[in-house]
C-alpha cells in the first residue's frame, strides 16, 4: 500500500480528467475533477481533503493540502512545520486540452529520524515556483510547460554532518510533436538552465567541501516515446501493486500493453553543462571554466547505441599537496567520449515478452533478458574520441575493444593514438627526473614508444596499435608480441 500511495501522490499533477471538451465551470465539474484526481488514492486519503477542487471564474482551483499524508505519520520519526496548500489552476480548451498554470512558494522545517534512528533536522524553501502548461489528458502529460524557480534553499544537518545547498533561479521548458509516421508516440524536447548553485558540506569526519557554479545548463531530447501506454502502464501498476501474484488474464494485458510500447523510444539525448565550475576544500582549490556531460541512445531496436562522456576546458588546480614541478602535468583541458553499439532491445523485448511474472526463477529469468542485449554474447566498447592537453603534452586517442560478457580473455582491440610535441614531452619529464630519479624509467619508455611512431603530415606522432583475440600485438604494423600458444 506505501508503494501505491507514494506513486499515486506523485501522479496527482498528471492525472486532470479524461476530457476537458464541453466541461462547464461549476460544482458539479469540481466535483468531477476531484472525483478523477483522487480515483488512484486510498479511500481514506481520498476523503482526507488532500484535494479540493472550486470553481474559479473560467476555470478550476486545484488546491493540494499535502500536510494530509503525514496523518497517520508517527510525529517522535518526523515531524513537518510550514506546509502550507498550494494551488494550481486548470482551464478547460475546446480542443479537449487543459491549460495549467500555478505560482507558489514554499517554506518549510522539519526532524526525522531514518531506520537507523539517525535524527536529521532538514529546512526547505522556494520563494517562487511559476508555471504555465498545456496538458494532454490522452497522455496524463504535458504537452508543452514552462517554468520558473526563484532562491531554492535546502539544508540538512544531523550530529555529525551538515550539508547546504541554494540555487538563486532556474529555468525550464518543455514541448513536444507528434512523431513522423503517425503511430501516436511522441517526441519531446527540453531544456533549462539554473544560475547561481552552491552546495557546502562539512562534517566531524570530512573536512569542508564546497562546489559551487554560476550556471548551469542542460537540454534533452526523446523522439518517439509511446506515452499513452506508458501511462497506462504506470496505471496497471497502480492497480495491481498489492498483488503477490498476477492473474492469467491480467498477465496477458499487461504483455499486450508492453507490446505496443515497444520500442519504448527511437531516439535519446541529453547533455548537462556547467560554467565556472569550482571545488573548494581546505587542501585546495580546483575547478573548470566549462564541464559537459552527455549522454545519447539511437539506431533501430536490434543494433541501438549507447554513447555518453565528459569534457572539461580550462581545467585548474591549486593546492599545496601537489608539488609546482608536477602542475604543468595536470591537464588543462579533457575530452572523454564512450560508446557501447549494437545492443538488440528488440531480442530483449522478445524475451520479456516470453517471461512468466509469476515464475519463481523470476530472476535468472531477468539475467538471460539482460544477456539478449548483446547480440552472441558478444560486447563492444567505443572510444570516439579520449583526449588530454596540458602544457607539456598533447594527446588524442580512438579505438574499439570487442570482447565477451562472459569472460575477461577472449578480445581484441583496435585504437589510434596521436601525440603532438613528444619531444617537448620528453623534454619535459627528463627536467623533472633531476629531482625525481624514479621518472627517468618513465623517459626511458616515452623514448622506446617514441621508436614505433610514424609522423602525420601534421607533425603529430601516430601509433596504430592492434591486439587479436589471439594475444597478438602490432604497432603501426610492425609485430611486437607473437600470438599466444594454443592450447
Amino acid at each position: 500500500m506505501r508503494l501505491k500511495l507514494v506513486t499515486a501522490t506523485s501522479l496527482l499533477a498528471l492525472c486532470l480528467v479524461t476530457t476537458a471538451q464541453g466541461v462547464e465551470i461549476n460544482q458539479d465539474g469540481a466535483n468531477a475533477v476531484k472525483d478523477t484526481l483522487t480515483k488512484l488514492l486510498p479511500e481514506d486519503l481520498a476523503k482526507s481533503g488532500l484535494i479540493t477542487v472550486n470553481p474559479a471564474g473560467t476555470r478550476y482551483e486545484i488546491i493540494y493540502d499535502l500536510a494530509k499524508l503525514l496523518i497517520k505519520v508517527d510525529p517522535a520519526t518526523f515531524t513537518i512545520n510550514g506546509l502550507t496548500p498550494f494551488s494550481t489552476f486548470a482551464t478547460p480548451l475546446d480542443s479537449g486540452l487543459w491549460n495549467i498554470e500555478g505560482d507558489n512558494s514554499l517554506n518549510v522545517s522539519g526532524h526525522l529520524k531514518g531506520k537507523d534512528q539517525k535524527p536529521t533536522d532538514f529546512t526547505y524553501s522556494i520563494a517562487s515556483l511559476a508555471y504555465t502548461g498545456v496538458f494532454d489528458p490522452a497522455i496524463s502529460y504535458l504537452r508543452s510547460s514552462s517554468a520558473t524557480v526563484k532562491d531554492i534553499k535546502v539544508t540538512s544537518k544531523t550530529d555529525t554532518e551538515e550539508v547546504s545547498a541554494s540555487v538563486a533561479s532556474m529555468e525550464q521548458k518543455l514541448s513536444s510533436t507528434d512523431s513522423a509516421g503517425g503511430n501516436g508516440r511522441i517526441d519531446f524536447v527540453m531544456g533549462g538552465s539554473v544560475s547561481g548553485f552552491l552546495e557546502q558540506v562539512s562534517g566531524q569526519r570530512t573536512p569542508p567541501v564546497e562546489l559551487r557554479a554560476d550556471t548551469v545548463n542542460f537540454d534533452g531530447k526523446v523522439n518517439g516515446l509511446p506515452a499513452k501506454q506508458i501511462r497506462d502502464m504506470i496505471f496497471f501498476v497502480l492497480d495491481h501493486v498489492d498483488e503477490k501474484e498476477l492473474s492469467p488474464e491480467n498477465t496477458t494485458k499487461i504483455k499486450g500493453i508492453v507490446k505496443d510500447a515497444f520500442p519504448l523510444l527511437t531516439s535519446f539525448s541529453e547533455t548537462i553543462g556547467a560554467n565556472n565550475l569550482t571545488v573548494s576544500t581546505e587542501v585546495g582549490k580546483g575547478g573548470a571554466k566549462a564541464f559537459g556531460y552527455n549522454v545519447a541512445m539511437d539506431g533501430p531496436t536490434d543494433a541501438m547505441r549507447f554513447g555518453f562522456g565528459f569534457n572539461a576546458q580550462d581545467i585548474s588546480v591549486d593546492t599545496p599537496l601537489m608539488p609546482s614541478s608536477y602542475s604543468a602535468f595536470m591537464p588543462t583541458s579533457l575530452d572523454l567520449q564512450f560508446a557501447v553499439p549494437n545492443l538488440d532491445f528488440a531480442s530483449f523485448g522478445d524475451a520479456f515478452m516470453a517471461m512468466d511474472f509469476n515464475d519463481k526463477a523470476a530472476e535468472k529469468s531477468g539475467e538471460e533478458m539482460g544477456k539478449k542485449l548483446f547480440r552472441d554474447g558478444r560486447l563492444a566498447v567505443e572510444f570516439p574520441k579520449i583526449s588530454a592537453k596540458s602544457d607539456v603534452y598533447d594527446i588524442d586517442m580512438t579505438g574499439k575493444i570487442e570482447g565477451r560478457v562472459d569472460t575477461e580473455k577472449d578480445y581484441s582491440m583496435e585504437a589510434t593514438i596521436l601525440a603532438r610535441d613528444l619531444d617537448k614531452t620528453i623534454a619535459s619529464v627528463q627536467e623533472l627526473a633531476k629531482t625525481d630519479p624514479d621518472l627517468n624509467q618513465v623517459s626511458f619508455g616515452i623514448m622506446m614508444v617514441k621508436g614505433f611512431a610514424k609522423t602525420d603530415p601534421d607533425g603529430r606522432s601516430r601509433w596504430d596499435i592492434s591486439i587479436s583475440r589471439d594475444g597478438a600485438i602490432s604497432v603501426n604494423g610492425q609485430m611486437v608480441k607473437e600470438a599466444d600458444p594454443q592450447p
